[in-house]
């Protein structure tokens, strides 16, 4: 017969592996590998580049988050990548992370301080991005670092990342319509990258979301030879 004590010590067992998930998100450094691994693989190497990490710290995060299932590796010779386990962990996060900007007053203040007022800028919703593409109205423009765009971009975008905008205007057509988007909706560099062609004279616009949101929404990714 089970007892009332058995009873309650399975659902703690349950619960306890539910809380996995939430221990391996409950921290910053994890939170933001998720989000570079939203856009492709990564060597530990190219992670802990990119978000300025030593590669010892960087590969213990990512055996805390591959414990919770969240992502998985290969091994390359040397060499160990990181993909994140499926799309729904990606959803899992950005789901998260607007329920903290929507319920947190700290986290929205802490997202307007970092990316400033996007909503000025007039986002663009991933549907209507795509209907203007296929009525040749627009151009797209991917500002994340280049080896994400390899790893996987919206089809039929021109790749200049954020950092090299300023001194390549010259080759963004006069008059375009540019849309410009980065890794998600909490990524600084479209947003950044929207203000300095305004700034120049362009017509410019940040994509709602990023690659992650368009991926998720089952539109068109190509990935790079």
């Amino acid at each position: 017969m089970i007892t009332l004590d058995d009873d309650r010590a399975r659902k703690t067992a349950l619960y306890e592996q539910f809380a996995r998930v939430g221990k391996a998100l409950a921290n910053p450094t994890r939170l933001e590998l998720l989000d570079l691994l939203a856009q492709g693989e990564r060597s530990v190497e190219d992670l802990a580049g990119a978000a300025g990490m030593k590669v010892s710290n960087t590969s213990a995060q990512l055996r805390m988050l591959a414990a919770a299932g969240l992502v998985t590796s290969r091994r390359d010779g040397v060499k160990i990548h990181y993909r994140v386990a499926s799309q729904q962990v990606t959803a899992f996060v950005g789901q998260a992370q607007q329920l903290a900007a929507s319920r947190l007053a700290d986290a929205e203040q802490a997202a307007r301080g970092y990316l400033g007022d996007v909503a000025a800028l007039e986002p663009v919703a991933p549907g209507e991005l795509l209907r203007r593409m296929r009525d040749g109205q627009v151009l797209v423009l991917d500002v994340r670092p280049q080896p994400e765009y390899a790893a996987g971009h919206i089809t039929g975008a021109v790749s200049i990342p954020h950092d090299q905008l300023a001194a390549r205007l010259a080759e963004l057509p006069a008059g375009a319509d540019i849309i410009a988007y980065c890794r998600g909706r909490y990524c600084v560099f479209a947003p950044d990258a929207v203000r300095l062609l305004r700034a120049r004279g362009f017509s410019a616009r940040p994509l709602d979301g990023g690659l992650p949101d368009w991926r998720l929404a089952g539109l068109p990714v190509t990935t790079a030879a």
